[in-house]
């Protein structure tokens, strides 16, 4: 198998880099992924021009404002009943200036992907970023990839699109793997270790966390993130997406990716070669460094984000990961290995039992137990273990498995 994002892979997009700023095309661009983006483009005019923006919906005044601030000529929304709100703000804030094109519905990011631009960055959340991530790959583009979901729950699918180099990685600790690849060959490689904050439960029993209550979850220590993706980081859900996305994007087998807890969360990941040398990338807790990295590839960004201040003292900590208290991380191997629309059952009941946990209906504890009954249960056939699967394969397994874990939620 080939690897889909390495550094030392270089994609050409079937749309060269004009001889101005390179241009982008920006998907989930209210959430906090985009805004970033957007922030990253605003600081280097020189070096980016966004010409096309997609949202779900439900910040239509900021979408606008993003919009006619930087003068994009296409707008998507998901969501056909804010159409007249977006539509609204837009003149208004155009005060008179040319107004962007609007598509609307749930298939308006997916056709966006697919306009002429050098690079996609697809900041989707969820599994919904599949088919954009699919539409961006098929037409060429260069697919700055911060929706993990859609290479987890297709990872077939995509690695049957994506040409070698073809993704370039958004998320830190993947961004942290794919620069410290730079440092040897693939043969060279002896594992991946990939480092997780711990959350805010770190250091717990599983008997402790029984109890936690949303707002304890919802404190992360070191991001400041959206309500699944934290609730996530406090099971090491979000954890097990990523050693599933690692094994896709760099072809490393799952018992040579290993998860170490690093509550600084300064050193990203780290890439252990067969001589013994270990490489780390270090930064601040910055989204923005691991964003320009992935829009400017394979330039670096002067000045994206704060460097480390190597006046001051500071102690980084490495502890293993305890997986009794935190099984989700075992879980996701289990599952990445059995492939197929195994990844697509486990993230889509982990997004039913979250919103239970949040609306006090599930036990913080229940969350990953849920989500292991609910994959213990997902039947055996072709799709399943990943022959000839489809998007439609995927979306009915993630039908199924929303379905049951509701069940099995409320009971």
């Amino acid at each position: 198998m080939t690897s889909l994002a390495h550094p030392q892979l270089r994609f050409t997009p079937t749309v060269q880099d004009p001889s101005g700023p390179r241009e982008l095309v920006i998907l989930g661009s209210t959430g906090s992924i985009g805004t970033q983006a957007i922030d990253v483009v605003l600081r280097n005019p020189d070096r980016f021009r966004v010409v096309a923006l997609s949202a779900a919906g439900g910040r239509v005044e900021l979408l606008a404002e993003q919009a006619v601030r930087l003068g994009v000529h296409t707008v998507a929304i998901a969501d056909p009943a804010a159409e007249p709100a977006l539509r609204e703000a837009l003149a208004a804030k155009a005060a008179g200036r040319p107004l962007p094109a609007v598509l609307v519905g749930p298939d308006a990011a997916t056709e966006l992907a697919a306009s002429e631009c050098h690079s996609v960055l697809n900041g989707i959340t969820g599994s919904i970023g599949l088919r954009p991530t699919l539409a961006a790959l098929r037409a060429g583009r260069v697919l700055v990839l911060a929706n993990k979901e859609s290479l987890i729950v297709g990872g077939p699918l995509v690695k049957a699109l994506a040409k070698p180099g073809q993704i370039v990685p958004v998320d830190s600790e993947h961004t942290a793997i794919f620069q410290a690849l730079a440092g040897g060959t693939r043969a060279e490689v002896r594992k991946l270790v990939v480092t997780a904050s711990g959350g805010p439960f770190r250091g717990r029993t599983r008997e402790q966390l029984a109890g936690v209550t949303a707002a304890d979850a919802l404190a992360h220590p070191t991001w400041a993130m959206g309500p699944v993706i934290t609730i996530n980081s406090a099971t090491l859900v979000n954890k097990g997406l990523e050693v599933i996305e690692a094994h896709l994007l760099y072809d490393v087998p799952f018992d040579r990716i290993e998860v170490v807890v690093h509550p600084q969360s300064v050193v990203h990941s780290m890439v252990e070669f067969t001589d013994g040398s270990t490489l780390a990338q270090a930064s601040p807790p910055d989204m923005r460094m691991p964003i320009s990295l992935g829009l400017g590839w394979p330039d670096r960004v002067p000045d994206a984000a704060p460097g480390c201040d190597w006046t001051k003292a500071a102690t980084w900590e490495f502890f293993p990961l305890d997986n009794d208290a935190f099984p989700a991380v075992e879980l996701a191997r289990e599952v990445g290995s059995l492939g197929g629309t195994f990844p697509a059952v486990f993230n889509a009941a982990n997004e039913e039992c979250v919103e239970a946990f949040l609306k006090g209906r599930l036990a913080f504890t229940g969350i990953v137990d849920t989500v292991a009954k609910v994959v213990a249960e997902h039947g055996n056939g072709p799709a399943t273990a990943g022959t000839s699967l489809t998007v439609e394969d995927v979306l009915q397994a993630e039908d199924w498995a929303r379905a049951r874990a509701r069940e099995l939620a409320s009971g």
